[in-house]
């Protein structure tokens, strides 16, 4: 049951990420899309993360107050599902965020890209990228006024 559930979140989460994509190029689509990789798909992941942590919490060994507690907390396979989930959710959840951010702050999809990929594989490391490419695509400073020249 376990490894069935890894590959169908894999998948779920996978089919987020492409309607992230998606979103970059069907404009009249983007609210759609944006609402079913940046809410349905984390809500789904979440509450299969909350009915693993229900059944599988009481099992497990370990904590949280040290490095050693959490490597034995995820020797559980069960909660180490759970962990996967978590990052899976929130990981696309932030992806989501990125979208909408960098289509409000007006970022091309060339740009947003990377910002996805490197979202999907190493989390906060397309967290910060976007954040660089955003601060790279504001309007600039007016030397005189100190304002964003808009």
């Amino acid at each position: 049951m376990l490894e069935t559930t890894f590959s169908i979140a894999n998948a779920i989460a996978l089919l987020g990420w492409a309607a992230l994509v998606l979103s970059l190029f069907a404009v009249r689509l983007r609210p759609a899309l944006h609402g079913f990789a940046g809410v349905a798909i984390p809500v789904m992941l979440g509450l299969a993360y909350v009915g693993l942590i229900g059944v599988f919490w009481s099992r497990g060994e370990g904590g949280f107050d040290s490095l050693a507690a959490v490597a034995e907390l995820f020797r559980s396979p069960g909660l180490l599902l759970a962990g996967w989930l978590h990052y899976l959710a929130f990981d696309l959840f932030v992806g989501a965020w990125i979208a909408r951010a960098g289509a409000a702050a007006g970022v091309g999809a060339l740009w947003l890209l990377p910002c996805f990929a490197l979202t999907f594989l190493f989390g906060p490391m397309g967290f910060l990228l976007f954040l660089a490419v955003r601060a790279a695509h504001a309007a600039p400073l007016d030397a005189g006024t100190g304002e964003f020249a808009r």
